[in-house]
């Protein structure tokens, strides 16, 4: 028997009374293939267009550019993080004995590319559209630990300002040589 996919909720369709064909697609990778979904989900389904997003680029308020999408489903649509969860995501972490858990999970690769642009400069406003909060302030609380210490910035600029000596003869010794 055909493993059947749900193009609704991308879950397997185990029982074939349950499946339901809707139409055959054009695929850009191969032949033509069948679209089906669970009885309950035939009239949630529409035919897919959502082979490729269009994002701002080179800076948050940048002209939208479309692109293909780099990693897609059966049905070349975007993929559902739900079941690249369960499907491959937690697979390989038992393949390579590393524990399941909130630490270990998709969400982790969310916060791990939030602290690579932070440890890189870049600020909380613009991380926070990138992440798609609607608060910079939620983004701040989440991240502030992350986010490189100011101390050592605040010394060497101080240092920064007084490496050569004063610039003028003014100073808090100037008085005294009057």
């Amino acid at each position: 028997m055909t493993l059947r996919f749900c193009r609704y909720c991308d879950e397997p369709i185990t029982d074939p009374d349950d499946a339901v064909h809707l139409w055959h697609e054009e695929s850009m990778s191969g032949p033509r293939r069948d679209v089906w979904a669970h009885r309950e989900h035939v009239g949630l389904v529409e035919p897919d267009t959502a082979q490729a997003v269009s994002l701002p680029w080179r800076s948050v308020e940048g002209t939208p550019v479309t692109a293909s999408l780099l990693f897609s489903n059966a049905g070349e649509r975007a993929v559902n993080r739900v079941v690249f969860n369960r499907l491959a995501w937690r697979p390989a972490l038992d393949t390579v004995g590393v524990p399941r858990g909130r630490e270990n999970g998709m969400h982790a690769l969310r916060h791990f590319y939030a602290s690579v642009l932070l440890d890189a400069g870049e600020n909380i406003k613009a991380l926070s559209e990138y992440l798609g909060h609607h608060d910079p302030g939620f983004t701040l609380r989440t991240y502030t630990h992350l986010m490189p210490s100011s101390e050592k910035r605040t010394r060497e600029a101080v240092n920064g300002a007084f490496e050569d000596g004063p610039k003028t003869d003014d100073g808090p010794t100037t008085a005294q040589g009057a």
